[in-house]
């Protein structure tokens, strides 16, 4: 971008227009938008969860575990035992449990998934449900 100025009546002079510290500044909003971005970590699978209308809205930082139709346990998208659900939530300490079971998986699964959850010390233990309108 450039524009001419005449000095005294016969000079004209280039004049730049410096855009390198608009080119900064949007670089320093990336970067603050990059790192203060929220990354929902999803138990990785998709589950029809039950309707209740008691739903309430947690917290996202949190331990997100999935339970299928089956019976099978994810983790990140991966299948785990109920072995690791102790593991997993002392490595996530401090993070509320919250377990995504379909509504056609057997209650007893979830019965030993929050079981294993307390018992590695997680103080809250919650289950993932649809809100239901009346």
């Amino acid at each position: 971008m450039w524009s001419k100025i005449k000095r005294n009546s016969e000079e004209e002079v280039m004049v730049e227009v410096n855009i390198s510290p608009l080119i900064d500044v949007v670089f320093i909003l990336l970067i603050f938008f990059i790192v203060t971005a929220v990354f929902v970590k999803e138990s990785g699978i998709d589950v029809n969860r039950p309707k209740a209308t008691s739903a309430e809205q947690l917290e996202m930082a949190s331990t997100f575990l999935a339970v299928d139709e089956n019976g099978q346990l994810y983790y990140s998208g991966e299948k785990i035992s109920l072995n690791e659900v102790r593991h997993i939530v002392q490595k996530n300490e401090g993070r509320p449990v919250v377990v995504q079971v379909d509504e056609r998986a057997l209650s007893k699964v979830l019965i030993q998934v929050v079981d294993e959850a307390r018992v590695a010390g997680a103080e809250t233990v919650s289950v993932a449900t649809e809100v239901s309108r009346r």
